[in-house]
């Protein structure tokens, strides 16, 4: 089980491309609204409603925590304790932790970057603590993923069915999409 967070503000493109992509691979995947009810607005004014409640999701069934970006998206999810304790206990489980353009401030805020290499939308690199920054696409370091924004959306979900499924998983929904890796 895969949970993708979603946060007033978040990035359409972001968010629904993971879902997507992570389901095309046969992921079970759910949309996690943190804002105390099912729909949630995007930076764009696209409306979702999400699958599931933070407050009744069940995280000992999840094997990935994924932050789409966004403003104020990225924002609301690194200001809600309950996510924020979520993710601090994926770290210390060891659990994969993904987070795309503005969210791995959320991850640098909460200390899970120190000493991992990552990469965020430009100009939300302070907010990165104790990161190594790249200007990788997508950056995997020590089950910690991080992509830059939008355009950088389908490569970020590929990485994360390779991280779940392999190599080849995500080689078949990358050629099935037509994508050029």
């Amino acid at each position: 089980m895969v949970y993708v967070h979603f946060a007033d503000g978040f990035e359409e493109i972001e968010a629904l491309t993971v879902v997507d992509l992570l389901r095309r691979a046969g992921i079970e995947t759910e949309a996690v609204s943190i804002m105390g009810r099912l729909l949630v607005t995007g930076a764009h004014g696209v409306q979702i409603v999400c699958d599931i409640l933070f407050e009744d999701a069940v995280y000992g069934s999840c094997e990935l925590i994924v932050l789409p970006g966004g403003m104020p998206g990225a924002a609301n999810l690194g200001g809600h304790a309950g996510l924020v304790e979520k993710i601090l206990s994926f770290r210390n489980q060891g659990k994969p932790i993904a987070a795309i353009c503005a969210a791995p401030l959320v991850l640098g805020h909460a200390g899970v970057l120190k000493g991992k290499k990552a990469t965020c939308y430009p100009g939300f690199e302070n907010e990165l603590e104790g990161a190594e920054i790249t200007e990788d696409t997508v950056c995997v370091d020590g089950g910690v993923i991080t992509s830059r924004g939008p355009a950088t959306a389908m490569p970020f979900a590929l990485a994360l069915i390779e991280a779940l499924k392999g190599k080849e998983a995500a080689g078949k929904i990358a050629a099935g999409l037509l994508f050029d890796q």
